[in-house]
């Protein structure tokens, strides 16, 4: 190994042709002969620049549709060959190989075919095979070889060499060594992933994950935690995909609870009307419905006007100048929507600090996404909590059934709380939340905080009676004992949704039916930790 190397010769063979031709020309002009395949050498020739053909540095042509190619001992020898080992000379002088200072390859584009949804036979010869194989081969001996798979460095390589007199420093080498093999493991795990998908195993027996860097962050949760943001490439809309068009750089928690709200936003179909999210450390302390988005935003607001300060709101709808006026009039750290008007954007202008960000659509259900949590030692997987339930899935277990309103504000309640950490319990009246209780150890607690919060709610907005009167309420989880419903009902809840399995769940039905207040069992619970 020396430090600097002036590459003699490049291999060039890449399915993405952006650039191709500027790093030909400038590896031209400093000297550095360019071997090249299939498209890639029709298009460097195209351009009036000399290129040799694998063909004829293996002496073996192309065949099986492209399948073998560059898999041959002329290829491989020359990437591999130790330049400072006499054997490794000796054998590349006795069997005529030349060596390969240079590789530039980017694999086919296996991803993109399966997102676009190919079939499977289609994606099977979108699985490279040489690509992978020289990236490796190059990479372990980049004590003498620079690889190249990213588009994205040319121009470093540019730099690199520009600043080195043709030469090619040996810290760079390295650094694209360890891109080159998080290249290959990033595409294998999409192939092992598409693979494990095509047979029907969710949980297959090696689980690997593929992400790509997009953003370093100041620092995570604390300052003193260093952090970043990968993306999984997944077109889903979202935080990770979506446009930002003005204020600072997002955190690490502004990342977190933007996506918390825009997925709690994305429960609500457009077409049936707006709706408003309005997120604080991951956990919603204000949601509802509106004809209008400014509706939606004034009632999720008036939930817990105090939580709302600094917090993150997100919209089903697109964001109109009238809400975006209303929004600026307290202090706001992220606004997410599908999209925003001229005027809006405008009027945001007007705060440089207040970050808009737009997703071109809602997160819609996809089915078979995972989330995966670390702990000491490995990883929980699990699928990502999208289950749906109508009215017709719910089992009335009280005298009274819940009048049709009851009915909208339960399923309402019942999808914010999917989003609200247990133990939760949220309150609703007229399509919006008026009280929310999370994370407490108790459901009891839960219980308290959230009437606790309606009851100051409605002495700011100057109301002799508590938000939570006549309202319904929901638990993310079945009451164990009688005293959690009582305390709702306390509050003045008169409709309950909770998903049932309790060893007492007749006294708690009990307890309902000796307050006539009518209760829906779900089967099924939402904890979210």
């Amino acid at each position: 190994m020396t430090d600097l190397v002036a590459p003699r010769r490049a291999l060039i063979s890449v399915s993405d042709k952006t650039g191709l031709i500027e790093l030909a020309e400038f590896l031209v002009n400093l000297g550095v002969e360019i071997c090249s395949t299939g498209g890639s050498a029709k298009a460097i020739k195209a351009a009036g620049l000399a290129v040799t053909e694998v063909s004829d540095l293996t002496q073996f042509p192309e065949m099986m549709d492209g399948r073998v190619k560059t898999l041959h001992p002329a290829v491989h020898g020359g990437l591999l060959a130790l330049r400072d080992d006499q054997n490794h000379v000796a054998a590349m002088e006795e069997h005529n190989i030349q060596p390969i200072d240079l590789l530039v390859v980017n694999l086919y584009p296996f991803e993109e075919t399966v997102q676009k949804g190919a079939d499977y036979d289609t994606c099977i010869e979108n699985i490279d095979i040489g690509g992978p194989a020289m990236i490796r081969a190059a990479a372990k001996n980049h004590g003498f070889v620079t690889t190249l798979v990213d588009v994205s460095d040319y121009d470093a390589l540019k730099r690199e060499m520009g600043e080195n007199n043709g030469q090619i420093p040996y810290a760079f080498r390295q650094k694209m060594a360890s891109i080159a093999y998080a290249r290959t493991a990033s595409y294998d795990s999409a192939v092992s992933q598409w693979f494990a998908a095509q047979i029907g195993d969710k949980f297959p027996k090696r689980m690997t994950v593929s992400a790509t860097l997009t953003q370093s962050l100041r620092y995570g949760e604390n300052p003193h935690q260093s952090a970043a943001f990968y993306t999984d490439g997944t077109p889903r809309k979202g935080v990770a995909t979506a446009i930002q068009h003005q204020g600072k750089a997002l955190s690490y928690n502004n990342i977190n609870d933007t996506d918390a709200a825009f997925e709690l936003a994305s429960e609500f179909d457009p077409s049936q009307g707006a709706v408003c999210a309005i997120i604080k450390h991951a956990n919603p302390c204000g949601v509802a419905c509106g004809k209008s988005i400014k509706e939606a935003y004034q009632a999720a607001y008036d939930c817990d006007r105090t939580s709302a300060f600094g917090g993150i709101v997100a919209f089903n709808q697109t964001l109109d100048a009238v809400t975006a006026k209303q929004i600026t009039e307290i202090f706001t750290e992220v606004v997410i929507a599908p999209d925003a008007s001229k005027e809006a954007k405008g009027i945001f202008a007007a705060k440089p600090n207040l970050r808009l960000l737009t997703t071109g659509g809602m997160a819609q259900p996809t089915g078979g996404l995972k989330s995966i949590r670390q702990v000491s030692g490995g990883f929980l997987l699990q699928d990502k909590d999208e289950e749906i339930i109508s009215s017709a899935d719910l089992k009335c277990v009280t005298t009274r059934q819940p009048s049709e309103q009851e009915m909208k504000d339960l399923l309402f309640a019942w999808t914010v709380a999917k989003h609200v950490k247990s133990n939760a319990i949220i309150y609703a009246q007229n399509g919006a939340t008026v009280g929310i209780g999370a994370g407490q150890m108790s459901r009891v607690d839960s219980s308290r905080i959230a009437a606790r919060k309606a009851v100051d709610m409605a002495e700011v907005l100057g109301l002799s009676t508590p938000l939570t009167s006549g309202s319904v309420v929901a638990s993310d989880a079945f009451f164990p004992f009688a005293d959690g419903l009582m305390s709702a009902i306390e509050a003045g809840a008169r409709a309950v949704i909770q998903p049932g399995g309790s060893m007492r769940d007749q006294d708690v039905i009990d307890a309902a039916n000796a307050a006539n207040v009518a209760m829906v069992f779900t089967g099924m619970r939402h904890f979210r930790h």
